[in-house]
């Protein structure tokens, strides 16, 4: 079992779920009361992007257009983050923080960890770090790969990604959104294995995800699907008819740093898209 490279860090700063992308309406809700409208689900997995290019499209028309990118308010649209930098080509492992405010102001999320902070790397980057690096685990570099350019997103010390909604151009206004996805790398298993991971009706999960309303009360929550394999990619994410998430709360695999195993499954995230963050009524 490898060790965590954190001291770098302080100093330097199952099955297969689903083989071809699709869309479903589900009844797995939380919420039980009576004038609850299940959210529409879409979810993929497979191994390489066009497995799961589709669902993520589909995903992107139900959210709606124009991908307003930084800047704001906007009455319609989504917000997409792809953790590549200014013109997709930066290749630097950033500084791990939490909480993470860089998309705060211009995009209107921000994403904090229990753990040491939250970083951009790309699976391997030499001097530059990078996750095989900053986790002092070689096989990161082959195990991992994005959807989007180079980098992923991961959290150091934690397996624990909790997202907040903002109106974009504020730093305190809180919004909900209408839907929120995630697309993920190297999600292998169905259930955790041996990991002492989160347990939903008797299983322990590879990788949950929970979304909550403005109360605080969950409004919907589901296992990312799976796709054994070095390097395959999976998405999911969910979208209601009007806006309601007010957070969302990722908990992936085994904490980062340990090798992937047939028992212990080490997950990092890609692209976050997700709805026109809109102020609380």
């Amino acid at each position: 079992m490898k060790k965590y490279g954190l001291l770098t860090l302080a100093i330097a700063f199952g099955l297969l779920s689903i083989s071809l992308p699709i869309t479903i309406r589900s009844t797995n809700a939380q919420n039980t009361t009576r004038d609850f409208v299940p959210p529409s689900v879409f979810q993929a997995a497979g191994k390489d992007v066009a497995s799961i290019q589709s669902s993520v499209d589909a995903f992107r028309a139900a959210l709606g257009n124009p991908n307003n990118g930084n800047g704001g308010p906007m009455d319609t649209g989504r917000r997409e983050i792809n953790w590549d930098g200014v013109g997709g080509a930066d290749t630097t492992t950033t500084v791990p923080v939490t909480p993470f405010n860089v998309f705060l102001n211009t995009r209107g999320s921000q994403f904090t960890t229990p753990g040491i902070g939250l970083t951009q790397a790309p699976a391997s980057g030499g001097l530059q770090g990078g996750l095989a690096v900053l986790f002092n685990n070689p096989s990161y570099a082959t195990i991992f790969k994005a959807f989007s350019l180079s980098r992923l997103f991961s959290a150091i010390g934690s397996t624990v990604t909790d997202t907040l909604f903002f109106v974009p151009g504020t730093s305190d206004v809180k919004a909900v959104t209408r839907g929120f996805g995630v697309v993920f790398s190297d999600v292998d298993l169905p259930d955790g294995g041996d990991d002492p991971s989160p347990k939903q009706g008797g299983k322990r999960a590879s990788t949950l995800i929970e979304f909550f309303g403005a109360r605080g009360e969950l409004l919907f929550s589901s296992f990312a699907p799976a796709s054994p394999g070095d390097g395959n990619l999976s998405f999911f994410g969910i979208v209601f008819d009007d806006a309601r998430i007010a957070s969302v709360r990722i908990t992936t695999g085994a904490t980062p740093g340990l090798d992937d195993s047939p028992k212990r499954d080490v997950v990092m995230m890609d692209d976050f898209i997700y709805g026109e963050p809109q102020r609380l009524p």
